[in-house]
């Protein structure tokens, strides 16, 4: 297998970083709200991505950082505040991966880093703005799956290469 180039190195621990904090975010927002939606659901989606990306890590042999952001994301005063933060951090991450998808030409890169774009632009994006317009997290069906990412626990690996993320 050819060496990663260094961009491609930066590529993998950006997106790793991003979905770090965007984890422990939503983690902070439920610690600090309840097991709210859409956060609840989208935590459980940013927990899969964290592994598919781990995964690349691990295929391209190189050591995994560990999660510096628990107990250092910004804390919001109400949960439609946090709502209104989690569709400006899902827009920027669209662009950041727009950017971070031009650094290499590697399938297996590529194809972890769109699908974790179309996650948070076609799921977690909607549901946010839902939750901001509501301004309580509740304003969908529980029969519907906002911000579900399609694949269960377990599956990243599975799933990686597929679009389920």
């Amino acid at each position: 297998m050819d060496i990663l180039t260094e961009a491609e190195i930066r590529t993998l621990h950006e997106a790793l970083d991003d979905e770090y904090r965007a984890w422990a975010t939503y983690d902070q927002v439920i610690r600090d709200f309840g097991e709210v939606r859409p956060f609840s659901n989208i935590r459980e989606a940013e927990a899969r991505h964290i592994e598919a990306v781990r995964s690349l890590f691990l295929d391209h042999g190189l050591p995994v950082p560990a999660n510096p952001w628990p107990g250092r994301v910004e804390r919001y005063a109400s949960l439609q505040e946090a709502c209104a933060a989690g569709v400006a951090a899902e827009i920027a991450n669209g662009e950041m991966y727009e950017r971070l998808l031009q650094t290499t030409h590697r399938e297996d890169i590529l194809a972890v880093l769109r699908n974790l774009q179309a996650a948070s632009q076609q799921r977690h994006l909607p549901a946010f703005r839902r939750c901001a317009a509501t301004g309580n997290g509740q304003g969908h069906s529980r029969n519907r799956s906002h911000g579900r990412s399609g694949c269960r626990r377990g599956d990243s690996n599975r799933y990686r290469l597929s679009g389920k993320l």
